[in-house]
């Protein structure tokens, strides 16, 4: 497991798909803001394959976020689109809604930052994030990340265009929380 101040990042266990799935992904306005395709009902069984783990595909590394001082599960992070030849990846999080205001989303992009930057040796972290998500626009400038562009009205979003605001950061720049 991976460790931050107050979070933990591990494998994705199965007894965890049912919580992401009824406390994300089946409320359809959070599920809508994450997802870059319209969201649509799965019945009762289906795997949903945004909780699927293909542990073969070397391109995207997910995690199950969980609060370190209980172990209970707050939220997903993963590290996407991994290209080891220029050597970057995109970061994503989504904390469970009880999770949510207490700093879990910071300390979560931390520990991504230590995994891309030092597990992965990778150069460069990226994240696009709607214009209207202040927490994890705050999540990500708190750990270095420097906003880069914005893709005016890019997402379709519960009826509206919403602009989406695409933030970098570097090797180089980036700073480990300190204690860390």
């Amino acid at each position: 497991m991976l460790r931050g101040r107050t979070v933990g990042l591990r494998a994705r266990h199965e007894e965890d798909i049912p919580i992401l799935r009824a406390e994300l992904h089946d409320d359809v306005v959070t599920a809508s803001r994450a997802e870059g395709a319209a969201w649509r009902p799965l019945a009762p069984g289906t795997k949903d394959p945004r909780n699927l783990t293909d542990e073969q595909d070397p391109r995207n590394v997910p995690f199950s976020v969980v609060d370190l001082s209980g172990g209970t599960l707050i939220g997903y992070a993963n590290l996407w689109g991994i290209d080891n030849h220029s050597r970057y990846a995109h970061l994503g999080l989504s904390m469970l809604p009880s999770a949510r205001g207490k700093g879990y989303g910071t300390d979560t992009v931390a520990v991504l930052c230590h995994y891309g930057f030092v597990v992965r040796g990778l150069y460069r972290l990226q994240v696009e994030t709607l214009a209207d998500n202040p927490a994890m626009l705050r999540a990500a400038e708190s750990n270095g990340f420097v906003r880069e562009g914005v893709l005016r009205s890019a997402a379709w979003v519960m009826g509206e265009f919403v602009d989406e605001v695409v933030l970098g950061l570097l090797a180089h720049e980036w700073q480990p929380p300190a204690g860390s």
